[in-house]
């Protein structure tokens, strides 16, 4: 009986943290979407909106998922939402900074496509690659350990971009990509269009 007990006060408390977590959780989904509608930011399916951080399932072990504290470093900044526009006020993505990294959201309603240039012989080939040699070469002189190196993954649905997750960006190289991303979004929805 006592050991019966005992596990029903730690089942009650797991679903108080997990309960607890869960309403964080959607505090900072509500905070994103007011942020979002705030900068008039419009993307194809607005529900599936919050869902994107999607990594970070992945990238936590499951000891930690039972934490509190890791969904309440997850919760974006106001000033951690960038959206990227053309020259004549087109949203084109929006980049989200979270502890993981940045978290780059081509709008939907454009189907940006990974076959569109300039996004490989420019961006990934040129820019994303350059930074990935860079600080594999600094790793080899031990300026830097393996975990700092800068890396990204890009999520497909088919051909089309879903999402660009970069990790180890340090602010010297926050401009350039920002700069980066937004001119090869950019040129790909003109490429787009005139096709």
């Amino acid at each position: 009986m006592k050991l019966l007990i005992a596990f029903k006060k730690r089942m009650e408390e797991q679903l108080e943290k997990l309960t607890a977590e869960s309403k964080e959780v959607q505090a900072a989904l509500d905070t994103v979407n007011a942020i979002l509608l705030d900068k008039g930011f419009r993307r194809g399916d607005t529900k599936e909106a919050p869902e994107v951080p999607v990594l970070k399932e992945v990238i936590l072990p499951k000891q930690e998922l039972e934490a509190p504290k890791p969904a309440v470093q997850h919760v974006p900044e106001p000033e951690s939402v960038i959206p990227l526009k053309t020259m004549a006020d087109e949203p084109l993505a929006l980049i989200i900074f979270d502890k993981q990294g940045m978290h780059v959201l081509p709008d939907e309603s454009k189907k940006f496509s990974v076959n569109t240039p300039p996004f490989s012989n420019f961006l990934i080939e040129k820019v994303f690659a350059k930074m990935q040699e860079k600080d594999s070469g600094l790793v080899g002189t031990k300026q830097l350990t393996e975990d700092k190196v800068f890396s990204y993954n890009i999520v497909r649905e088919g051909d089309m971009i879903k999402e660009i997750i970069i990790r180890n960006v340090d602010d010297e190289r926050l401009k350039e990509l920002k700069s980066s991303i937004r001119w090869t979004f950019e040129k790909m929805y003109e490429k787009m269009k005139s096709a």
